[in-house]
């Protein structure tokens, strides 16, 4: 373990960096790095404080950089020293992007090698940083998103390291295949879709009118990859998001300038296009997205093919254009260039069917730790119903069910929603 220290006004920043086994099933082939930022309020760097743990939403973001002692940090920081842990892949620790996959000869390669970053491993460096740090004291968790994946797959391997779960957004389905969740969150992403039309009704005819420009016409982004129609729709990420609206309708204002034969593309809009999909520089959400729920089974490019039982989802549709969410499809590693070296290894995982359980529901059923959970009524990305079947399951789980927030609570409103989770684990509420 390798440890570094600075400090920003309001903080003090450890830095930590781990050598960790690729494949904890052959502990002695390769290894990578895993890297963790610690956080302390100044003053208190000699204080014998807890540990709490953030586990990043994603798959395949780095963990916060914090800037400052704000938000959900500072609420976090009168009682822990925080671990904000970028997971294997992501961050400061040995990435997976394009360009670092080019060293593998083969996609089988690459697709073997992939396997490996999921919530499970994510969960054993995790174990392998307490006791690099702590020993056998246990420590908190709050998981935000996936982080909530990751948390229920802790409370499945180790939960002895354990003192209390809080969770945002991110009780999955213990059982549930890709299928069914999103069958469950195509209509969500409809209801988002109609409430933003709703909200912006002229841009029902103005989105029309940039997807037939944009099938008439080679429109090329700044990077040089086309954009198309479908890659267009995919701006709908951020309608489960408290803010997600406005962003995408002040865009669509002004997506058309009149050049020297007419009306064409704004190079502006093509600029925050390519900014706001961050699939290529975080690629492991385009690979292991379907894998987050892969127990035993295939996804088989899942979200590609239930769409299909949702025709309002066509470009052929009669209706106002629907943005999708979070899915995955597979002409993302046609159309998004720093994707497509890696098209031969998404169809590897896509087909894999021996993927390891990630939840023994066995041990959940005798579960003992504390759990606080957040979950938000119209998530558009987490199924309330599949939320409070898994809590249903898994005793000393308390949910504190809200329609007053949106997935991105624990940055729109953190310091109010950790301090009610701390309050709900440990019996004050």
């Amino acid at each position: 373990m390798k440890t570094k220290t600075h400090s920003i006004p309001g903080l003090v920043l450890n830095a930590h960096c781990f050598d960790v086994p690729v494949n904890y099933e052959d502990p002695i082939g390769e290894t990578i790095k895993v890297f963790a930022r610690e956080v302390i309020a100044p003053g208190k760097e000699s204080s014998a404080l807890p540990y709490l743990v953030f586990f990043q939403g994603g798959p395949g973001s780095g963990s916060p950089r914090p800037s400052g002692n704000s938000g959900w940090l500072k609420r976090a920081l009168q009682e822990f020293r925080v671990l904000l842990l970028d997971q294997r892949g992501t961050g400061l620790s040995t990435p997976i992007t394009s360009q670092t996959m080019q060293r593998f000869a083969t996609p089988m390669a690459q697709a073997q090698y992939i396997q490996h970053f999921r919530a499970d491993n994510i969960v054993r460096d995790a174990e392998f940083i307490r006791k690099a740090l702590i020993g056998d004291a246990q420590w908190s968790i709050l998981g935000q998103s996936f982080g909530g994946f990751c948390s229920l797959n802790y409370l499945s391997t180790a939960p002895e390291g354990l003192k209390e779960v809080l969770i945002t957004g991110g009780i999955p389905s213990l059982a549930r295949t890709a299928d069914d969740v999103y069958r469950n969150t195509y209509p969500r992403v409809r209801a988002k879709n109609e409430a933003y039309y709703a909200r912006y009704p002229d841009d029902v005819a103005r989105v029309k009118l940039i997807a037939k420009h944009l099938i008439e016409n080679d429109v090329r982004l700044p990077g040089g990859a086309r954009l198309t129609a479908r890659r267009f729709l995919q701006l709908g990420m951020p309608f489960g998001m408290s803010d997600g609206y406005e962003p995408l309708h002040y865009w669509l204002e002004e997506a058309f300038v009149e050049g020297a034969s007419g009306p064409e593309i704004n190079w502006n809009f093509l600029k925050t296009i390519e900014h706001e999909q961050f699939l290529e520089t975080n690629p492991i959400y385009a690979l292991l997205q379907e894998g987050c729920y892969t127990q035993g089974v295939a996804s088989r490019w899942s979200a590609e093919r239930i769409m299909h039982e949702f025709p309002e989802f066509d470009l052929a549709a009669d209706g106002p254009l629907l943005f999708t969410g979070e899915m995955i499809y597979p002409s993302m590693f046609d159309e998004f260039p720093r994707l497509q070296p890696l098209k031969a290894a998404a169809e590897i995982l896509a087909n894999k069917q021996d993927w390891p359980m990630l939840y023994d529901v066995a041990r959940l059923r005798e579960n003992r730790v504390p759990i606080a959970a957040a979950v938000y009524h119209d998530d558009m990305y987490v199924p309330l119903e599949f939320s409070e079947e898994t809590a249903r399951v898994v005793p000393n789980t308390k949910l504190w069910i809200t329609n007053e927030y949106e997935h991105n609570g624990l940055r729109a409103d953190g310091a109010v929603i950790l301090d009610r989770l701390l309050k709900m684990a440990r019996g004050e509420l």
